[in-house]
């Protein structure tokens, strides 16, 4: 985990950000025991309620659950409805613009695959 925040976003969507990357990123797995509220607490030297809000919200979209007097876990299937919610974010983040400034430009779809493959290094 990281333990710098970034100023443009609210801190608890980053500590819940981070916690879905660890579940996308395989290193918490479905029925693993995610980081406590304390642990969060104590190692990003942050106010309980802010790594309360975005733990709940993790539960309330049913991507960790509690086991009461024990812990949250992650649920069954978490992977991959962050991989879906974020595939959507991503292409109304980044796709629909580049689409759009490509249309402005004349670029072609071939050309856009191009640069993306140049980009990713699948291309030299």
């Amino acid at each position: 985990m990281k333990n710098a925040f970034n100023a443009d976003k609210p801190i608890y969507i980053q500590v819940r950000e981070q916690i879905e990357d660890q579940i996308i990123n395989q290193q918490l797995k479905e029925n693993d025991q995610a980081p406590s509220t304390n642990q969060l607490v104590n190692y990003y030297k942050i106010n309980h309620a802010t790594v309360s809000k975005g733990i709940n919200q993790l539960v309330e979209e049913e991507i960790l659950y509690k086991k009461r007097g024990i812990g949250m876990f992650v649920a069954e299937g978490a992977r991959k409805k962050l991989l879906e919610k974020r595939r959507q974010s991503f292409t109304e983040d980044y796709i629909v613009t580049l689409v759009q400034e490509a249309n402005k430009l004349e670029i072609t779809n071939e050309d856009i695959l191009t640069y993306i493959k140049k980009v990713r290094g699948d291309e030299k």
